[in-house]
């Protein structure tokens, strides 16, 4: 078995890619149990966000290409067009990649909270599609236990810097006094959710909040004072927005060019300020060629966000030493489990040596041969095919001088007993005289 991770970022690929690649929540069960059924797949995970899509996949020697193939098919690219923007890793290096996907660590804000949310959300899917089994479910868990201890440990989450709070703070630079601001948010998840408690510390003058389930947006919005309204209202509140910031699951813009166009119209050309972190994007990218609008994308938040790391660097040095040990941790009990695998084809050749033996010593007394005769050769023969494999591995390792083998095969057949030992055997043999007699 080997585990492999395969995806793309924000590191890695633009956001037009990423836009393709992405997963929609609402057909991530569908992909994850067309995935787990691709020949030479055993379990499999699929984490798509803002910034990226990788599939966790546990494969079968000879199928780690599936995950790729599936990937470039399930999106109808033609083969090859995303390869080389793809990274992949393999069995440590994978888990590794995971640990610090979901400590932050491979996030464009370092330390980033929100991932690990995500990372969750992933695992509850896969869950539920029936995609994961033992091996994966211990890695998952092992994840959130790594994450907690790195967030407890070191300061990675010492200053503000998530996404949302970057877009704010962009909007804070775009907008000489938020305080005078109507700021217009489009969602009602988390980023947004978080967006909206900046916004509100900053006390900007009014927020109004859209989404496409009305309820969702009056329930965000009475946190904060905000006015709700549904997304089918946009084109009646967009004049009113000085700043727009949205982050919905829509795979289509929300916001059109020629909604904008109508609202800077009302607005008297007044600039507006649009801030687009949704993957694939909520507002339409020729936005970006109007006078007056100004469009930032997740990818244009970067600068801003470079700014703000300098005080999570020490902190992410630490965490790389936590993974490292916690890679090793996973990594040793994922081999210890593979390692039942000879003992259960151990167990299988004796048996069938066993039932084959068995079938000859039944034959001999078919055969006229007597019960004892019959007896001699069954424990002769079983004895002998037992023994012979480990006994020629043992005269060759004498003859390599693999003591490492030899102490390792003293211990596992007990085969040096102390004079104790030598006395009971002693026993049970005279025992088994006297029985016999009797």
């Amino acid at each position: 078995m080997a585990l492999i991770a395969v995806g793309l970022n924000h590191l890695t690929a633009p956001l037009d890619l990423r836009e393709k690649v992405a997963f929609a929540p609402e057909v991530t069960p569908q992909a994850l149990s067309d995935l787990a059924r691709q020949p030479g797949v055993n379990e499999a995970l699929i984490l798509s966000t803002c910034n990226r899509t990788e599939l966790y996949v546990d494969v079968t020697p000879g199928a780690e290409t599936v995950p790729r193939r599936w990937l470039s098919e399930q999106h109808r690219l033609t083969e090859g067009r995303i390869d080389e923007f793809l990274y992949h890793h393999t069995d440590d290096a994978a888990v590794r990649h995971l640990f610090r996907v979901a400590t932050g660590l491979d996030s464009m804000v370092l330390g980033e909270p929100q991932i690990l949310g995500q990372v969750k959300d992933a695992y509850q899917a896969a869950r539920s599609a029936g995609s994961m089994r033992a091996p994966m479910e211990r890695l998952m868990q092992q994840t959130f236990a790594v994450a907690k201890r790195v967030r407890s440990d070191t300061r990675i989450g010492a200053s503000p810097v998530s996404v949302a709070f970057t877009a704010v703070r962009l909007a804070e630079r775009l907008f000489a006094d938020i305080s005078q601001a109507c700021v217009l948010l489009i969602g009602a998840g988390e980023t947004i959710e978080l967006a909206a408690r900046h916004l509100a510390e900053s006390r900007a003058r009014r927020l109004i909040v859209a989404n496409r389930t009305l309820e969702n947006a009056q329930a965000l919005a009475s946190k904060f004072g905000a006015y709700a309204i549904g997304l089918h209202d946009l084109p009646q509140h967009l004049a009113e927005a000085d700043i727009v910031i949205s982050s919905t699951a829509s795979r289509e813009p929300v916001i059109t060019r020629l909604m904008i166009e109508d609202a800077l119209r009302a607005r008297r050309r007044r600039p507006m300020f649009l801030v687009d972190i949704a993957v694939p994007r909520d507002i339409a990218a020729d936005v970006a060629d109007l006078d007056d609008a100004y469009l930032y994308t997740i990818d244009d938040l970067k600068q801003v966000i470079d700014e703000n790391l300098r005080s999570r660097q020490a902190a992410a040095v630490e965490a790389e030493a936590i993974i490292d040990l916690q890679v090793e941790h996973y990594q040793a009990w994922r081999r210890a489990l593979e390692l039942r695998n000879p003992l259960a084809g151990l167990r299988r050749e004796a048996e069938a040596q066993r039932d084959a033996t068995l079938a000859k010593a039944r034959a001999l007394l078919a055969g006229g041969r007597t019960p004892e005769q019959a007896l001699e050769f069954l424990a002769h023969t079983l004895t002998n095919k037992l023994l012979h494999t480990p006994s020629a591995n043992l005269r060759e390792a004498a003859q390599r001088g693999d003591v490492e083998l030899l102490r390792a095969a003293e211990q596992l057949f007990d085969s040096a007993p102390d004079e104790k030992g030598r006395e009971e055997e002693a026993k049970e043999v005279k025992g088994d005289k006297v029985d016999k007699d009797a």
